[in-house]
């Protein structure tokens, strides 16, 4: 969090990236940290009224504020929400330019900063059930702090056991009949009932596709809908929420802390 709180400016292409509006809320009831990720063109150019000859014409600007996205971040969750710009800092390109601010705070010496969507169950369910049969399964998984999801639990331990930074799993298939795999039931059950017990822990694969949609890592699958080939990231079915595009950082504190607790018991998140 020290990096959110004093970031260094990362110039990329044609503008500098920075966190700007840094509020740092860790002594609250809820911790927090608050921000904006912001995008500026060291010399930038608007357009002003020249009074005398009733035109428009161009003026320099420096450091122009190309777009900004107000986030925050709760160390309780180990998650952020923050604001999808449209042609300035979309839901993709957020994650690599805060990643790239924060691993240039540590001179990109020995640290990873990733951030992953939490999938949408119904949405991620709805696009599993289309598949007639599965041809992939992948997932690259990170050890989860400090939340866990029940039904991925022995995967957890695994990491844990290994002292893995990461795990990246693959299985596909050829067979006419495709890979077997329970993942489009057990999210399916998972919706209908959070305390849903399987009669024996997910393979290691669905594992690793659950704990990717839970915010822990990437997923992909890929499978046939009749003659179609349908490829499903746990990326494409992003957990979202309306609210202003300017937050009080206490409000949207507040409507994040809900969003997360939401998952959590959705998904029977533990500690």
């Amino acid at each position: 969090m020290e990096a959110i709180l004093n970031s260094p400016i990362v110039e990329i292409g044609k503008f500098d990236w920075t966190i700007t509006d840094v509020i740092d809320g860790r002594k609250e009831n809820t911790p927090f940290v608050f921000g904006k990720l912001s995008k500026y063109a060291k010399e930038g150019e608007v357009l002003v009224v020249d009074e005398e000859s009733k035109s428009q014409v161009s003026a320099s600007a420096h450091n122009l504020l190309q777009a900004s996205s107000p986030f925050v971040y709760l160390p309780e969750y180990s998650g952020m929400a923050f604001l999808h710009v449209w042609n300035g800092i979309q839901e993709k390109l957020f994650p690599r330019r805060f990643k790239a601010i924060i691993e240039a705070a540590h001179d990109n010496f020995f640290v990873g900063c990733e951030i992953e969507p939490v999938a949408d169950y119904r949405a991620f369910s709805a696009k599993l059930k289309s598949i007639d049969h599965f041809t992939e399964i992948s997932a690259k998984v990170y050890p989860p702090n400090p939340l866990f999801g029940r039904l991925w639990e022995s995967l957890h331990e695994y990491i844990k056991k290994r002292h893995a930074s990461d795990v990246l799993i693959k299985e596909s298939s050829s067979k006419p009949e495709g890979l077997k795999t329970a993942i489009g039931s057990l999210v399916e059950k998972l919706i209908e009932n959070n305390q849903y017990e399987p009669d024996h822990p997910a393979d290691i694969a669905d594992a690793a596709v659950l704990m990717a949609a839970d915010g822990y890592g990437a997923g992909k699958i890929v499978g046939f809908e009749g003659t179609t080939e349908v490829v499903i990231r746990t990326s494409d079915s992003q957990r979202s929420f309306l609210f202003t595009k300017d937050p009080i950082p206490s409000d949207l504190v507040k409507i994040t802390t809900i969003q997360f607790s939401s998952v959590s018991e959705e998904r029977d998140m533990r500690h």
